[in-house]
């Protein structure tokens, strides 16, 4: 067990590490001050803005930076729903894979327009290299951008007094891509191809099995396919931009698109490498650092408390698979020890339940262990991390200003308790921006209940289950809080390329995804013609203890108030059901 603990610790502090030096750079960028790469990439840059006829100096006010963000979603909206439609009729496709159905290119293209990639189907055996590339690979460079560039609309708002201009929506996409994006996925994507990650545009192989399987029906099967693919490059993005989903079906677990340790441990950290580093970026942005490092603690504090229940639970198992003690299921000599069902060999109790929390914290969604296999508890914190809004970090940028989403309650219920008009970062938190940050932080609850809610109410969705009972509603429950919260990973086993389910689904990516982006650029538009109010005795610290406990609390507040009925019919109960 010390082992186990001295990797988690060792993850963590690895992750800090890389992710310090990362925010500094990126809040370079974002300012327009040099940087190593600018030399290299400023004329790239201008050249961008010339031909899309980009004016970099245009500060767009609130409503027109949402209206292209929008309008630019739509666009990539459509190209990738008829990507799906008709991959059977264009280039890159060696299998001649036909072009998928209207609902779940509706799913597909919902999923991964709102960085959620949830995926109701196997990609090796449903998607074109072309879909693959230029579609999903694609969406996970724009929208991650898309999400950073809300964010720092926002960090706008709070530093800019008495203006109406947030930057250019295109500006800040063009910096995000080329400087930050790009870079670190050229070098992520040689390291993972050098580990043995697939990156070619070759026809699928045929190869003769070592040892022969025989099927249930007693067929011989001596022959297997491998998949190849243009994989690589999609996988760190889809880590670097928490997008999630798998180039191939079962995902990381996948032996091509996660060979080894190493491979493991830069996918896993890349997971959270970006909204790490946002934290500090944000401090240094608005010029107080300890601002970033607060809302960073009070993230990292649940992080951490999630890895301790998570890792704990599946360490020790159930008593089904020790039978009540019968049997020792202890680490030691040729056993793994604990819950290994669902679980890679190659990586084991302490780094499958790390990259669980890391990818359910960061709305990312790819998985390299079954999560249907965890521990009831195990299996509900992961479900838990997504309700509470993708705000333990979370995506990059959206994870960030949904977390300021709670911060702006937080300072006001602590208004309401002295008695004085909340501020926050030097600014008045006044009703309008009341009402938006309550459709920040309840757009993924509301989402998450009423989808799941209809869903367990038509019969239909009893087939697509895979266990009955308080497990099966798990599965429908853990189903909608990872399209609520834009993660994209799911239960291992349940069948969502329905009707109903791929509409209601893909519905509820996007109206978590932009309900509360639009609401964000509505508080970085009202705040940015304020001006800033002196601080004084009766003024609030936001970065001391105090007010991280207080965030912290509020965010578990509305979490728990909101799901805690639906986590006592689902997780809780099939908990003491193992113990019965």
């Amino acid at each position: 067990m010390s082992e186990a603990v001295l990797q988690y610790i060792l993850y963590v502090v690895l992750l800090i590490g890389l992710a310090v030096p990362l925010g500094i750079y990126i809040g370079k960028v974002m300012n327009g001050e040099k940087v190593l790469l600018t030399r290299v990439l400023s004329p790239v840059e201008r050249g961008i803005y010339k031909v899309m006829h980009i004016d970099p100096q245009e500060q767009m006010n609130w409503k027109k930076y949402a209206l292209s963000a929008v309008l630019f979603s739509i666009f990539g909206f459509v190209i990738l729903f008829l990507l799906n439609i008709l991959q059977g009729f264009l280039p890159l496709n060696p299998q001649h894979l036909p072009g998928t159905s209207w609902h779940l290119a509706f799913n597909t293209t919902s999923s991964f327009v709102t960085n959620t990639n949830w995926q109701a189907y196997s990609g090796e055996s449903t998607l074109s290299y072309l879909t693959q590339m230029l579609g999903l690979t694609v969406q996970n460079f724009v929208s991650a951008a898309t999400g950073i560039a809300v964010l720092f609309a926002l960090i706008r708002g709070f530093i800019k007094v008495k203006t109406d201009g947030l930057g250019s929506f295109w500006a800040d996409m063009t910096r995000i891509i080329l400087y930050i994006l790009i870079p670190i996925c050229l070098v992520l994507s040689i390291l993972l191809v050098s580990q043995g990650v697939v990156q070619n545009f070759s026809p699928y192989e045929t190869i003769d099995l070592v040892e022969p399987i025989t099927a249930g029906d007693g067929t011989v099967i001596t022959q297997m396919v491998v998949p190849q693919g243009p994989a690589a490059s999609q996988i760190s993005i889809k880590q670097l931009g928490t997008n999630g989903g798998g180039f191939f079906g079962v995902n990381s677990a996948h032996p091509l698109e996660n060979p080894n340790a190493f491979s493991n441990f830069l996918e896993m950290t890349a997971l959270l490498l970006i909204p790490v580093a946002l934290c500090f970026t944000f401090g240094r942005n608005i010029k107080d650092k300890r601002q970033g490092i607060a809302i960073f603690l009070a993230m990292l504090i649940m992080l951490v408390v999630c890895l301790a229940v998570t890792g704990a639970n599946e360490a020790a198992a159930t008593p089904q698979l020790s039978q009540n003690g019968a049997v020792d299921i202890t680490a030691g000599a040729g056993q793994a020890g604990g819950n290994m069902e669902g679980k890679e060999t190659r990586f084991g109790i302490a780094t499958s339940a790390t990259w669980a929390v890391y990818t359910t914290a960061a709305s990312n969604g790819s998985v390299n262990s079954m999560h249907d296999s965890y521990t009831p508890l195990g299996g509900m914190i992961t479900m838990l991390q997504m309700m509470l809004g993708e705000v333990i970090f979370g995506g990059v940028g959206c994870g960030l200003y949904g977390m300021i989403g709670f911060a702006i309650l937080a300072v006001f219920i602590a208004g309401l308790m002295v008695g004085r008009t909340p501020e926050y970062l030097g600014k008045k938190i006044e009703p309008y921006e009341m009402k938006m940050a309550v459709m920040v932080c309840l757009a993924t609850p509301v989402a998450i209940l009423i989808g799941s809610g209809l869903a367990t109410m038509l019969p239909e969705t009893m087939q697509s289950l895979n266990n009955p009972g308080a497990h099966g509603f798990s599965e429908i429950l853990y189903a909608y809080s990872s399209a609520g919260g834009n993660n994209g990973s799911a239960f291992a086993g349940f069948n969502a390329n329905t009707v109903f389910l791929n509409l209601s689904i893909g519905l509820i990516m996007l109206f978590v995804r932009f309900v509360p982006m639009l609401a964000t650029l509505a508080i970085a538009g009202s705040q940015v013609k304020k001006k800033k109010v002196a601080q004084n005795a009766g003024t609030l610290p936001t970065h001391n203890g105090l007010f991280i406990f207080l965030l912290i609390f509020v965010v578990l507040l509305v979490g728990a108030l909101s799901f805690f009925p639906a986590l006592a019919l689902g997780p809780i109960a099939e908990y003491f059901q193992m113990l019965g």
